[in-house]
């Protein structure tokens, strides 16, 4: 049997978007990336939670942020950090915001990788509802360094017309012309954070 024929179409955007590399050791242990080394772009995290928005943003440039603050000029270790989140988990966005950082670190509350002899677990390395200032905070487990971070997404003001027109599609009162408009808006918005603001203290702040 075939596979389905493949037909996706992704805002050229996605592929302008920071991209964050990272070495995995059970990754390299099992083959299955030279020196571990594998590279996340945007449209991971898109095909993880299925749509683009700033939160979905936001938590890619936030784990982006951390792991330079921690890592410097080497690649970060996926598996070897810890990640706690301010929120309760099944507050707001806080599960997608969660799952974005999971797939990016390798971090999970216990639903991962049990490991191999003691090597390559990838439990208990995520936790909610944590006593800190930012929205996430990121600790080695090799030297313990931590950093703390947080999205002020609302700081990338959308076009004024975006949630009235939002409204009209969610109440089927848009004709077709108003949805394409809704969807360019809607990704315009992200794509300034992704292009224009992922360097921005001021919309990805570093704790």
């Amino acid at each position: 049997m075939s596979e389905p024929s493949a037909n996706e179409h992704l805002p050229a955007f996605f592929a302008q978007a920071p991209v964050i590399c990272v070495r995995d050791p059970l990754a390299e242990f099992l083959g299955a990336a030279t020196d571990g080394v594998l590279c996340y772009r945007y449209v991971d995290a898109v095909r993880l939670a299925g749509h683009s928005c700033p939160t979905v943003a936001g938590a890619f440039l936030m784990t982006r942020a951390a792991l330079r603050a921690l890592y410097a000029d080497v690649l970060p270790a996926r598996g070897g950090v810890r990640v706690e989140v301010r929120d309760d988990a099944r507050a707001g966005v806080t599960g997608v915001i969660a799952n974005v950082v999971a797939l990016l670190t390798g971090a999970t509350v216990d639903t991962g990788f049990k490991g191999l002899a003691g090597r390559f677990d990838r439990r208990h390395l995520l936790a909610f509802e944590a006593p800190i200032a930012g929205q996430l905070r990121f600790t080695r487990n090799d030297d313990g360094r931590a950093v703390e971070v947080s999205a002020h997404a609302h700081r990338v003001p959308g076009d004024p017309r975006t949630q009235p027109l939002m409204a009209a599609c969610l109440h089927g009162h848009a004709d077709a012309a108003e949805a394409a408009l809704f969807r360019e808006l809607w990704q315009e918005r992200v794509r300034r954070m992704l292009l224009q603001h992922a360097d921005d203290p001021e919309i990805i702040e570093i704790h």
